[in-house]
């Protein structure tokens, strides 16, 4: 798997995300943009994504703080995360600006088909691609794994056109259920198509194996397996029209 880092121009920072593809696949293939969690663009994060990238997804990882930042830990990763969380519109310029990213190196190198185009996040992450559905993007999914909720500009009816996929851990501390049921009721009022997944019992952080704050967020192996496929199965059948 080739690993290219990209400089390019977030909102108000100069970013440098992560694109990730297999060199050996000369096919055209679907874009997969992914906001890693509250961390950055961490080395946990690239293997991740080269994972689900495989040879099907031509993927970038987007760069929420700038610089490449990667935190340090909670303490630090909670004051960059929140500052952005206050932020809808820079958040989502930033977010918006990675996907074009991924448009513009993608047809650059010719491997990236730009009818077939998706997102999907983790924790942070998972709010900030629900951010992009809700600016309008002309992505065809959205998956939000285990991800922030809130919003302080929700979508209005029409404004949402991507299908829009979000798994959550029932007992997750982070994301109380007023949220969720915020979260359902701005979908229905958007008139976007989407789906929600509860995993009972199931804390934050639920897909990633380097999770563990007892109490608060606990990888889960069958969960995590169950979500990774999700995540190509709702993608293609977006792409194929099947939703």
């Amino acid at each position: 798997m080739k690993v290219e880092k990209i400089e390019y121009q977030a909102g108000s920072v100069g970013a440098i995300g992560a694109l990730i593809y297999d060199e050996k696949v000369s096919d055209k293939r679907p874009l997969l943009l992914v906001s890693p969690n509250w961390l950055g663009v961490s080395d946990e994060a690239i293997e991740r994504v080269k994972t689900m990238a495989g040879s099907k997804y031509v993927a970038f990882i987007a760069d929420m703080y700038g610089a490449g930042k990667v935190s340090k830990g909670p303490p630090e990763a909670a004051e960059l995360a929140n500052g952005l969380r206050a932020d809808a519109p820079e958040r989502r310029r930033r977010i918006t600006a990675a996907l074009e990213t991924l448009r513009k190196e993608s047809e650059k190198r010719g491997i990236g088909d730009l009818s077939r185009q998706a997102a999907a996040g983790f924790c942070f992450g998972g709010g900030n691609v629900l951010e992009l559905a809700r600016t309008g993007a002309d992505v065809k999914a959205v998956i939000c794994l285990h991800g922030d909720l809130k919003t302080s500009l929700p979508s209005k009816k029409g404004d949402i056109k991507a299908a829009v996929c979000i798994m959550h851990g029932a007992a997750d501390p982070a994301v109380p259920n007023a949220d969720r049921e915020a979260v359902e009721t701005e979908m229905e009022a958007s008139g976007a198509k989407w789906q929600m997944t509860v995993f009972g019992h199931l804390l934050h952080s639920f897909t990633e194996e380097e999770s563990n704050a007892p109490g608060i967020a606990q990888f889960d192996p069958g969960a995590a397996r169950q979500c990774y496929a999700m995540i190509d199965t709702f993608a293609t059948d977006a792409f194929d029209g099947k939703l």
